[in-house]
């Protein structure tokens, strides 16, 4: 009877922490899916439905984490080449503190990326932040009040063919921090959340730009990778490869998806490829689409799965077998994933176009549109009933980034 309650309490401490906290890329399930009962706003925009709005100093494109009373960003002032983390209260949106990380040593990017693009990640007492300067990638660690705990060096990133920079971020699976450091001499790592100690290392020489995950798949977790044209699969413990198949083209940037046994990935470049796999068993591809979400993840739910590739075409294909449910022109030019709440699918394009759909594989049906700001890169995050949303407005010196919260009434303390 002890154990049962004991077990009880574990489920509901879990169940309140995912519907209150969004404390790593994707959420708290991996899914980018928020827990039920979010009760969003019918329709928000720039003047609707806004509980507040910040000034975010310098840019990014990371995402917003959501733990306890705070939201958390990186960003860079790309003039005096610093990075930084900056955290904001969650109710009022008011700016609580700001710690630099690193100075100079920036790399050339692409135009379309930022020197904070990668979304921090918490295990609910550090924040772990994870930034590309001086031709490597730097881990650090810090307290939720932006005290520096500590860094390491990750390993070496210095990608020769495709100069893009970093988009991925760090990944934590119970004791260890995992961050892919992958081009054409990269490898994988894995580091003790406490002490930052190597826990394990393994060769990944591929040009890809893709987060990890890890899956509750066929019976064991799995750390899902993409890229160099194959999907592959590690054991988080101790980086040794389970198993590998063919797809998704030779660089993706998309998170790998999944739902019950069946994963799917897309990518990217050189080709377009889309792929479902099977888990169980022997992992095999059961499908194959010739479309591709190369920057933006894939939404996987109730046996179908949504994506928007970068011109602003959003797909929804049935899980089982590929088949095109339906297909429609959504927006323009697209780097951020779509997010599901309640029924409801959020999409935003890079020129601020902000788009609701149902998550109905019957038809395309839009909720509504609307514009806010000039750009938006990172995927909105969504608990709590609030919906926290990073943008831009104007451009060179005249460049401004907003950190919204939308949702209905005044802010509720967590």
């Amino acid at each position: 009877m002890l154990r049962l309650l004991s077990l009880l309490v574990c489920l509901f401490i879990a169940a309140r922490l995912q519907a209150e906290d969004w404390p790593v890329w994707r959420g708290p399930t991996g899914n980018n899916i928020a827990a039920p009962g979010q009760n969003l706003p019918e329709k928000f925009g720039e003047k609707e439905n806004v509980v507040w709005k910040i000034r975010v100093p310098g840019r990014g494109h990371s995402s917003p984490i959501v733990v306890g009373n705070r939201i958390f960003l990186t960003t860079a002032d790309e003039k005096k080449q610093v990075q930084s983390v900056v955290a904001f209260d969650r109710t009022t949106g008011k700016q609580q503190w700001k710690t630099d990380i690193n100075q100079g040593g920036f790399p050339d990017v692409h135009k379309a990326n930022t020197h904070a693009s990668p979304t921090i990640a918490c295990n609910g007492e550090t924040l772990y932040a994870l930034f590309h300067n001086h031709d490597r990638l730097q881990l650090a660690a810090l307290s939720l009040d932006g005290k520096k705990q500590g860094d390491v060096n990750a390993g070496a990133f210095k990608p020769q063919q495709y100069q893009f920079g970093c988009g991925l971020s760090p990944l934590l699976y119970k004791s260890l921090v995992i961050v892919p450091l992958e081009y054409e001499q990269g490898d994988m790592a894995a580091f003790e959340q406490k002490s930052g100690k190597e826990a394990w290392r393994v060769p990944r020489k591929q040009i890809t730009f893709s987060s990890a995950i890890v899956a509750p798949l066929a019976g064991r977790d799995q750390l899902l990778l993409s890229g160099q044209g194959n999907v592959q699969a590690y054991d988080p413990t101790t980086g040794a490869q389970l198993w590998s198949v063919p797809g998704a083209t030779a660089a993706t940037c998309g998170t790998v998806a999944w739902e019950g046994d069946m994963i799917f990935a897309s990518g990217g470049y050189p080709d377009a490829d889309t792929v479902g796999i099977r888990v169980s068993g022997t992992p095999e591809v059961l499908w194959h689409v010739k479309e591709k979400c190369y920057e933006q993840s894939l939404l996987a739910h109730n046996g179908y799965v949504y994506g928007v590739n970068e011109a602003g075409i959003a797909f929804c294909w049935r899980g089982s077998d590929g088949n095109e449910m339906w297909k429609t022109r959504l927006c323009g030019p697209t780097s951020a994933s779509p997010v599901l709440a309640d029924g409801v699918i959020y999409q935003a394009d890079e020129r601020g176009k902000f788009i609701a759909f149902r998550e109905t594989p019957e038809k395309f049906e839009k909720i509504f549109e609307t514009r806010i700001g000039d750009e938006i890169y990172a995927t909105p995050t969504i608990c709590n009933g609030r919906m926290y949303l990073r943008t831009a407005d104007g451009s060179g010196d005249e460049r401004r980034e907003t950190l919204y919260c939308f949702g209905k009434g005044t802010a509720a303390s967590p």
